[in-house]
């Protein structure tokens, strides 16, 4: 079973904040998959439902971000689950807007929600963080992640929160390179493809596979090569 949490702060007021990116991506994940409608269970709101053969369990701290491991802990426990079974989905202050990151383990990186998770979940569950720029200065940091997402950002939110639904099966087989790439290409990025190295061909092999020169077809060089090697046919 893998738990997908997605961070955020429960209201209205809150619903639109940058700091509820979490909560949108896991919205975005429950209307395109069949799950179960929400429910509330472990101080906060859950959805059951399936993704790639394996149960998924939707969760949306209901206890505000700051102590958002609270609620996903006694989930966790209540599963018998490890780490490596849950998945976070926050906002990242020094992501630029629109990128994303997934990773196991790692800092909190002085997020509130991220460092109640390591308390009570452990540290070592995968991490999907989604850029949402910085404002600068440390003095408008308070109100640009608590502020709503601006018009302008629907560029980049809706492709990547449709993206990220669309593939949610990636994340339960542990496929993050390829949904981070998708993301990537989503948003008109571009994702390098590694080539195969020409791993240390010698330079007699290198040559072999260059166009080879032309051989004279008349003249005396030609015939000596006729009687070295014959015609093709012969």
């Amino acid at each position: 079973m893998l738990i997908i949490a997605g961070l955020g702060n429960p209201g209205a007021k809150y619903a639109g904040n940058r700091h509820n990116i979490g909560f949108m991506a896991v919205d975005a994940i429950y209307r395109r998959h069949s799950f179960s409608p929400w429910s509330k269970k472990f101080k906060a709101e859950i959805s059951e439902g399936e993704l790639a053969g394996e149960k998924v369990l939707l969760i949306k701290p209901q206890t505000f971000m700051n102590l958002s491991g609270e609620a996903v802990g006694e989930a966790m426990r209540f599963y018998k689950l490890q780490p490596s079974d849950l998945v976070a989905i926050y906002d990242e202050l020094d992501l630029p807007a629109g990128k994303a990151r997934l990773k196991t383990g790692g800092g909190h990186g002085g997020h509130n929600g991220i460092k109640s998770l390591d308390a009570h979940c452990g540290k070592e569950y995968r991490r999907l963080r989604i850029g949402i720029g910085h404002p600068g200065v440390k003095e408008l940091v308070h109100n640009h992640v608590l502020g709503d997402f601006a018009k302008a950002d629907n560029v980049w939110l809706e492709p990547l929160l449709d993206t990220l639904a669309d593939n949610a099966e990636m994340l339960v087989r542990n496929e993050d390179s390829q949904l981070m790439n998708k993301i990537t290409l989503a948003l008109g990025g571009k994702v390098e493809e590694e080539k195969p190295k020409p791993a240390g061909k010698s330079h007699i092999h290198q040559a072999r596979n260059q166009s080879q020169p032309k051989l004279p077809a008349s003249g005396p060089m030609a015939e000596m090569l006729k009687k070295m090697f014959g015609n093709k046919g012969d």
